[in-house]
């Protein structure tokens, strides 16, 4: 629970960019900390603070890779081909569903919402957390961190109400197919279930600020995922490897 609960900074986009482009040039942990504390210290004076904020940063893009080896690998190298900040959110946000349980718990709150409703508060998302959760003490502070870091991401706007936030329901897009497909791995690896319908996955209320446009015909061709029509004409989806054994690579 201290994994899924760690998400106790507010993490702004350029932060996450610094960290992934000083990644394709080092992979040492200690380096990257030193290269990160003054992109970081521009905004957090406190040394403590500054640390816990790197601990988040090197935790998504670099602990990710020793669960998963692959998929991290992969961002990367998207990475580094992506020419929008647009793409590199997809990347971004697909490796802290993956490491974070609780970003993953409260973004799939806000995707729930915003089936219903064209406004969001910290309010909403902290009632239905307690809900799920119960009365945990850091709840409360996470919460408004995971607020607080979609705003700076361009996914929750600021509305003409204080602290009342409109979600930007599949605003983001790609012109990338293996960024949609490494998404929806992403997110397949990190949700609970371990088959969904082809209908489903593109929809989780996760992943509500991204527009799908890979069809479950262009998976089937992949040897990343494994299709399978069952009754009632629904196409199962699951990965070809099991995430309990992702560093068998695939091929």
């Amino acid at each position: 629970m201290d994994k899924g609960i760690g998400f106790r900074r507010n993490i702004h986009l350029s932060w996450l960019d610094a960290t992934a482009k000083f990644l394709l040039e080092t992979d040492d942990s200690v380096e990257l900390r030193d290269r990160l504390d003054p992109v970081v210290g521009e905004m957090i004076s406190s040394r403590e603070n500054r640390r816990m904020a790197i601990d988040i940063l090197i935790n998504i893009w670099v602990r990710n890779g020793e669960r998963y080896p692959k998929l991290r690998a992969e961002a990367l190298s998207l990475f580094a081909k992506a020419h929008t900040s647009s793409d590199r959110i997809w990347l971004h946000y697909g490796l802290t569903l993956l490491y974070y349980d609780f970003f993953r718990l409260g973004v799939d709150v806000l995707g729930r919402i915003s089936r219903y409703s064209d406004e969001v508060t910290a309010r909403d998302l902290k009632k239905q957390i307690y809900a799920d959760l119960g009365q945990l003490g850091a709840i409360d502070k996470a919460a408004e961190r995971i607020i607080f870091s979609l705003r700076d991401w361009g996914i929750l706007t600021d509305t003409e109400r204080r602290n009342v936030y409109a979600p930007r329901r599949q605003a983001l897009r790609t012109n990338g197919r293996d960024i949609e497909q490494w998404l929806l791995a992403a997110a397949l690896t990190a949700n609970p279930a371990e088959e969904i319908p082809f209908a489903d996955l593109i929809r989780l209320p996760e992943l509500f600020p991204f527009r799908f446009t890979v069809g479950v015909d262009e998976l089937r061709t992949t040897s990343r995922f494994e299709v399978n029509r069952q009754g009632l004409g629904w196409d199962m989806v699951r990965l070809v490897t099991s995430k309990y054994n992702e560093a068998q690579l695939w091929p």
